[in-house]
């Protein structure tokens, strides 16, 4: 029987509900053979997650979710694999979570034009010791009675044009590719079915991030639909691309699909973890 992998989840390092070990429990709960944890900008959760995994009997791998700035739009890649110790990484993650900080404090002065007060104390709250993101800011105002649950938010208040977004500069993508590279590991698209960006600008994007070394995109994810894990495969299969998957797994409430329960790449998929030699005959 075939391995059953999620290479991409968010634990309370970033903006998930579940702690890293509860994650990991989570996971093993509902048959996940292979573990990634990806928290945006932090790998501050890898040790406590690979303990958790030990205890559970399944595989962890090591990973973060890397913000990039991208024409103008904001794209993430995900390192799989790589070393959280390596320098150049940890230095410039810990410049992305000063950014955030100073991103987030914004974002309150902009809800507070519109009559939210607090909002930026009220997501650190909710934030406790991690970084501060959008979807902190999404429960505080689901938690004050403002809209009926998080997805509103985003469309009321988060997204551009909307008080409490923050056009930002984030880390640009051939950089982000060097570092995840540098710490060993494997760079992988997020996503990309979110991005809206057009054919034209996809293939642009494909052809860069390939020529920067990234090596995968993620296929079969939550926000992709059965037909986009076609027209993904393809575009991998365009540019010789490898193939990733991930439930992009936040919380009961912040999901779109359960952990465990990813349906299998299509045929002809080349996954990203064929390379990786203790899973190369998965």
């Amino acid at each position: 029987m075939p391995l059953n992998f999620d290479l991409h989840a968010h634990s309370t390092v970033s903006d998930g509900l579940l702690s890293p070990t509860d994650l990991v429990a989570y996971a093993a709960k509902q048959g996940v053979d292979v573990l990634a944890l990806t928290d945006h900008d932090d790998v501050s959760g890898l040790a406590e997650a690979q303990a958790a995994a030990t205890a559970h009997n399944i595989a962890f791998i090591n990973g973060v979710e890397i913000s990039v700035t991208w024409k103008k739009r904001t794209l993430h890649i995900v390192g799989l694999n790589i070393d959280p110790h390596n320098a150049a990484l940890k230095n410039a993650l810990a410049l992305v979570r000063i950014a955030r900080d100073e991103r987030a404090q914004k974002m309150g002065e902009g809800l507070a034009k519109v009559g939210i007060a607090d909002a930026y104390l009220g997501a650190k709250r909710i934030a406790q010791q991690s970084i501060i993101t959008r979807v902190h800011f999404a429960r505080y105002l689901v938690e004050q009675g403002l809209v009926k649950d998080t997805k509103s938010v985003f469309k009321k208040y988060l997204v551009k044009g909307k008080p409490g977004f923050v056009e930002h500069q984030w880390m640009d993508l051939e950089q982000a590719v060097n570092l995840i590279n540098q710490s060993g590991g494997s760079a992988v698209i997020a996503h990309p079915g979110r991005y809206d960006l057009g054919s034209v600008n996809m293939l642009q994007l494909l052809h860069e991030f390939r020529g920067y070394g990234g090596v995968a995109i993620e296929v079969v994810t939550s926000s992709h639909t059965p037909p986009q894990y076609q027209q993904f495969a393809k575009l991998a299969h365009q540019f010789s691309l490898k193939s990733s998957q991930g439930s992009d797994y936040h919380g009961k409430g912040l999901s779109f699909m359960e952990m465990g329960r990813l349906a299998n790449m299509p045929a002809g998929c080349v996954p990203v973890w064929q390379d990786w030699p203790q899973f190369a005959h998965a």
